[in-house]
């Protein structure tokens, strides 16, 4: 398999990391060669394992263009581990982040748990420099309130400063004043201070998620910026690029200052990989399952990838375009455990990659879905996880035995086997979780998943695929081809480029097309700037312009593509999409709320070599837990790389490679097609399901 490119032939290895949460995973395409890795993660240091893994590619201290899927972002988040941040905002603003929207987050909870403000008292500095929605000077900028702003730095001393005023969008100046004095003052004191911008980073209407996405930014901005610094001082040789939550990859020393922008990196990268491998096989319509060791990541796709900007991270709205996911607490080494009620839960917690599920054999001793799956005999007892770690059943055993005798007890009945049942029982819980995510991005949607292909990767994705599936209905699901490195695989056939925005809430009526075009002209140019800086010339990228309509005093938009013949075409067309989305139309002025640019290169198609079709080599037989009576000697186990072309398999099967491992279950069929991916489809009711 190779990447395809236009760079002559002695271009540098094009290598694409994705720092999971158990493993990161390495997907090299060199001189027309592919090779494939993964390591155990190092979440205290996530560099160590990327420089683990590219010295044991033979690719330590050699030129080398890197493409990189990072977790810091996130998990500084997630963790609540951000620097020190001061929030500068409008006087009566202070309290903004801590109001919100004032939501509840358990509606008919009538003693919810409050969450603490995001930024502490002592961290709110309130100024002046505020205007008004048109552009008119409310209340000046002084001299005052500049000193002001320096002391605060000089007695806070904070690590980071988020610049959030009202209505920065129309006019930047005193956002811009204000970040001059942060760096003024901080070169006095004579230490850096990481600042961030509304107006710069998000220059769009709702001052809410405008000043979450800014504070965020500023607060995980110096964690992720010394990350991405100490990352190229190792590689000193090395080009790197990251992949941005839009599916997009950018410079590191633009990321360093956008830190928010890679909140959903590693995902993004697997949504890329999915739809790019999909597509040669034919499938455009795909809901995605993509399951780790620590979470499960669910998405859909129609031909294009589909980006919001209403994204939650945590319990923080961001509002920089990502791509449409969600996820889930469920992995393979999510634990479970028994309430005080006795009730069987699953995750969210996670063994992680350090002990890792107790069949690891590095000191876990809490059970885990992937303990059940060994148990079960989903997983070979022989496999070798990520090519080289040997699992410990006896250790799996001991790890779900206890929770095996605490369902017994509660059940206050002896089964047959107990350990087995605790198995099984981990396995319906996990899934059941991941079916609900499933159906919040389908179902819960509008669409109808029956409609669609159940598109699984990851390194646990392929032992749940078929549950899943029949689960929701599905008849089909599809496995590409290195499934278990896919986000690695997407981060090196992923675009360079820039989502930008641009309020401008103006009647449509009372602008022309010229003057719309006008304004995305501008952000185009701006655009092309950025991506300049990364050695990309203007005709290498190219723009898709979209217009955010509403009906005048509503809150939420619809995006229409431009340019439109005419403003009343664009409008005409807006009344059909609401007509279309909401079963109705309004009689009432239209307006134009914020321009989307979407900047971006060709993406590298993928070359996917075809396999043999010569004659299968025979499956072994390997102890199964589920299937001992249909199977006395034992469920039929395939080596991926020893399928060959339109072979059939029909479940229940194993097919395991080194990097992940896929369960064929009863009445499901596998199809092996020209590139090695793999087709399964649920078989009907009276159809035998013999191997």
């Amino acid at each position: 398999m190779t990447i395809a490119d236009n760079a002559p032939p002695a271009s540098p290895p094009l290598l694409g990391v994705d720092s999971g949460g158990t493993f990161t995973d390495f997907f090299l395409s060199d001189k027309g060669q592919l090779r494939i890795h993964k390591v155990l993660s190092t979440p205290y240091a996530p560099e160590a394992a990327i420089l683990q893994g590219i010295t044991e590619l033979g690719l330590a201290q050699q030129p080398l263009t890197l493409i990189h899927g990072s977790t810091v972002a996130t998990n500084a988040v997630l963790e609540g581990k951000g620097v020190r941040t001061l929030y500068i905002t409008n006087r009566g603003m202070g309290d903004l982040l801590t109001i919100g929207r004032q939501t509840r987050r358990e509606l008919y909870n009538l003693q919810p748990q409050p969450l603490p403000p995001p930024v502490d008292d002592a961290l709110i500095h309130e100024t002046g420099g505020r205007i008004s929605a048109t552009g008119e000077i409310l209340e000046p900028l002084t001299e005052a309130d500049l000193t002001a702003i320096s002391a605060a730095i000089i007695n806070l001393k904070p690590a980071a400063v988020a610049i959030n005023l009202l209505f920065s969008f129309v006019d930047d100046r005193y956002e811009r004043l204000i970040a001059s004095t942060v760096q003024r003052t901080a070169e006095q004191l004579g230490y850096a201070v990481f600042c961030s911008r509304s107006s710069a980073l998000l220059a769009e209407i709702r001052e809410y998620e405008r000043g979450i996405t800014t504070w965020l930014n500023a607060w995980i901005g110096p964690l992720v910026a010394g990350y991405l610094q100490r990352l190229q001082q190792a590689l000193p040789e090395a080009t790197i690029s990251v992949m941005q939550s839009n599916a997009m990859t950018m410079a590191t020393d633009e990321a360093a200052d956008a830190a928010v922008r890679l909140l959903l990196s590693g995902p993004a990268g697997g949504l890329q990989g999915a739809r790019a491998v999909a597509a040669l096989a034919g499938i455009k319509r795909m809901l995605t399952f993509d399951m780790g060791g620590t979470s499960t990541d669910v998405a859909a796709i129609d031909g294009e990838l589909l980006l919001t900007t209403q994204s939650l991270i945590s319990h923080y709205p961001v509002a920089i375009p990502m791509v449409a996911m969600h996820t889930i607490g469920a992995g393979g080494g999510s634990l479970a455990h028994l309430d005080s009620g006795g009730m069987l839960h699953v995750g969210p917690a996670s063994a992680g990659a350090d002990p890792g599920p107790a069949c690891y054999g590095r000191g876990g001793s809490a059970p885990t879905v992937t303990d059940a799956h060994l148990i079960l005999g989903r997983l070979p007892r022989n496999a070798a996880l990520g090519g080289k770690l040997l699992l410990d059943y006896e250790a799996a055993v001991a790890a779900i035995t206890p929770l095996a005798n605490d369902l017994t007890a509660q059940t206050s009945r002896s089964g047959k086997e107990p350990l087995v049942d605790a198995a099984a029982a981990i396995i319906s819980v996990v899934n059941e979780a991941m079916a609900r995510a499933l159906r919040v991005i389908s179902i819960d949607k509008g669409l109808d998943p029956r409609d669609a292909t159940l598109v699984s990767f990851g390194g646990a994705g392929g032992l749940h695929v078929c549950d899943l599936a029949t689960a929701l209905g599905m008849q089909q699901a599809f496995i590409p081809v290195h499934a278990g490195v896919l986000s690695a695989l997407g981060m090196v056939s992923a675009p360079r480029g820039r989502e930008l925005s641009q309020t401008v809430q103006q009647p449509l009526n009372q602008l022309d097309t010229n003057a719309i075009t006008h304004q995305f002209d501008q952000l185009i140019a701006k655009g092309r700037q950025a991506l300049a800086r990364e050695g990309l010339s203007a005709n290498a990228v190219t723009a898709r312009c979209r217009i955010d309509l509403r009906y005048r005093n509503q809150s939420h938009t619809l995006a229409l593509d431009w340019p439109q013949p005419s403003t009343s075409a664009a409008a005409a067309a807006f009344h059909q999409l609401h007509q279309q989305r909401y079963g109705h139309q309004m009689q009432r002025d239209i307006e134009v709320a914020t321009l989307r640019l979407h900047l971006a290169t060709p993406t590298r198609p993928l070359l996917l070599p075809t396999i043999n079709g010569k004659e299968a080599t025979p499956a072994t037989l390997i102890p199964s837990a589920e299937h001992h009576l249909c199977h006395p000697l034992g469920i039929p186990h395939w080596q991926r790389d020893k399928l060959v072309a339109e072979q059939q398999i029909t479940g229940p099967a194993i097919i395991s490679e080194a990097i992940a491992t896929t369960y064929i279950a009863p009445r499901w069929h596998c199809r092996v097609d020209s590139y090695g991916n793999l087709h399964l489809h649920q078989l009907t009711a009276n159809v035998s399901t013999g191997i």
